[in-house]
Parts: structure tokens; sequence; C-alpha cells
């Protein structure tokens, strides 16, 4: 039994074939995966496949290329959504300092406000963390986060940061970044944690293993 604990079938890649995708990650002991939903369209879209599919769960919340466009009536609704059936985490939440779309003070506020809703709402997070490993530790710790717990979505660090990481309370994911040729220190750290911390994604349609990369990444 696999579950993908990241997947984006919400994604307009898999508009035309949803049933479909799920059938072929079934053949392939893929038996449950996690949607994730970071913005308005995605997450409305997460609601409604883990409400038409026994074997989908839903992840909401904001992600931090979306971070300047948080208002208190996203909040609200974001409040709102995370109380419904089989919404299992907060997230894709954290920071993004590759595309940079608002400054890391603004990415930072929203990080942390989601974190204490995630608190307040008993419910573990799934962090996005690309190039912002240092400040996302920060954070992490700061917050307290082994209270509520959560995922290292898509980790890709090195064995060094993973330690520190799962020294947090946190679980780490692993997506096809870790076939890659070059992501050596990635794949060390993912030989050397503890088996019962390590959870497996796809992130699809996005980041495909090696011998499918170029084409559309599936939970299968």
């Amino acid at each position: 039994m696999i579950f993908d604990t990241h997947t984006h079938l919400n994604a307009e890649d898999f508009e035309n074939d949803i049933p479909e995708t799920i059938a072929r990650a079934q053949e392939l002991g893929v038996t449950e995966m996690a949607v994730v939903g970071f913005d308005t369209p995605t997450i409305d879209k997460t609601l409604k496949l883990s409400q038409a599919y026994s074997d989908i769960y839903s992840i909401v919340g904001w992600h931090p290329t979306e971070a300047g466009n948080y208002t208190k009536a996203i909040e609200t609704r974001l409040q709102e959504q995370l109380t419904q059936p089989k919404v299992v985490a907060l997230g894709e939440i954290g920071l993004d300092y590759h595309w940079m779309e608002d400054p890391k003070e603004v990415q930072e506020k929203i990080f942390r406000r989601q974190i204490a809703i995630a608190r307040q709402m008993h419910l573990p997070i799934s962090v996005h963390m690309r190039e912002a490993v240092e400040d996302t530790y920060r954070i992490l710790k700061d917050e307290k986060i082994h209270e509520v717990g959560g995922i290292m979505h898509s980790f890709g660090e090195n064995e060094e940061w993973s330690k520190r990481f799962l020294d947090l309370g946190m679980h780490l994911s692993f997506s096809g970044v870790v076939t890659f040729k070059k992501t050596i220190d990635v794949q060390e750290a993912a030989k050397n944690m503890p088996i019962e911390k390590m959870l497996v994604e796809t992130d699809a349609p996005y980041l495909a293993p090696v011998s499918y990369r170029g084409k559309r990444n599936e939970p299968g």
C-alpha cells in the first residue's frame, strides 16, 4: 500500500482524465492520496475531489507565492474549509525565496499566522520550503511545531538539515527529486533517516522522477 502524501490532481493538467489517473495509480499500489490546494481555485477543486473519491483526502492552505493576496476574508474561509470532512492537514504553507513574489517579511507573517490556525484546529501542516531552509527552520522552532507536527514537503536538503527537522518532530516527504543525479545530498538524507519518519509523494504533475523527466508526473 502506498499513500501519495502530496499531489495536485486539482491542476489543469488532470482536467480531462482524473478517473483514469486514479485507476492507473491504484493498479500500481497507490491506494490513497492527499490532493493539495494552495489558493482559492485549487482549494475548491481538492475539496470536491475528496468528496467524490473515497481514496482522496484534502490538504488546504495558502501558498507562500500567494502570501500578498492573503486577507481576513480568505482566512475566515480557510478556517471553515479546514473543518470539512477529509481535510487532514493545513498546507502547503511556508517560504519561497526562489520566486520571491512577496517580501520575506510578508511570507513569514502569513506562514506564522497559518501555523497558529493549525495549532488552534489541532491539525498538522505541510511545509513548502524553497531556498529558505534557515528561516523555515527558525520559524518552525519558534512556533514549537512539535505540538502539531507535519510534513516537510518534497524535502530537498542534506542529512544535517534532515536531522534538525526531524528533531523538531517533523516527517520528511521525498519526491522524484531524490532520483535526480545531482541530488546526492538528498539521497544520503533519505538513506540515513528513520523509516518511520519517511513519507513519499509525487507532487504530480510536477517533479517527475528520472526516466519520466519531461512527462506529466502522476500518483502512479
